[in-house]
């Protein structure tokens, strides 16, 4: 038998498996960084969606009348609870970016400054009201600039 025949082809099956795995692990990370992506955009959609479904809430609720201001507290309690804040929120703070879980934070923060609003004795009366709203505007723009620059430099 021929010594160099024998090496050669096993020299060729190792170097044709070897690319092959190489190949192989090239393909999984370029699918598993696709899917981190995938589920951060997803997350930060969801988040940004839930934030803003709140504050449209909580904006119909002032404007809302016949209602006493422990039916107002409660409701707007009851609004921030019910559109998945919360839980999206300690998601972003595992998931995000810290910088971006910053401005997750933040933006949760002036929404929920909002919803205390509700606390005062005449929330349609509300002198800071605007400059409330203004501050949730301005979180969440800031959120979106993040989320955006999170998922472009990804």
């Amino acid at each position: 038998m021929d010594w160099g025949t024998l090496a050669g082809t096993a020299l060729g099956a190792i170097l044709g498996v070897g690319t092959t795995l190489i190949a192989e692990r090239s393909r999984w990370q370029r699918e598993s960084t696709a899917r981190e992506q995938a589920v951060r955009q997803q997350l930060y959609a969801e988040y940004l969606g839930a934030l803003s479904l709140t504050t449209h809430r909580l904006r119909d609720l002032k404007r809302s009348t016949g209602l006493t201001r422990e039916e107002r507290i409660e409701q707007a309690g009851e609004i921030l609870g019910s559109t998945n804040a919360y839980h999206l929120r300690y998601q972003m703070l595992i998931i995000a970016p810290a910088q971006l879980g910053d401005a997750a934070d933040q933006a949760f923060a002036r929404v929920r400054d909002l919803r205390d609003r509700f606390d005062g004795p005449d929330i349609s009366a509300d002198p800071d009201w605007p400059t409330t709203m203004s501050a949730v505007s301005e979180a969440l723009d800031s959120l979106r600039r993040a989320m955006r620059a999170d998922l472009t430099t990804s």
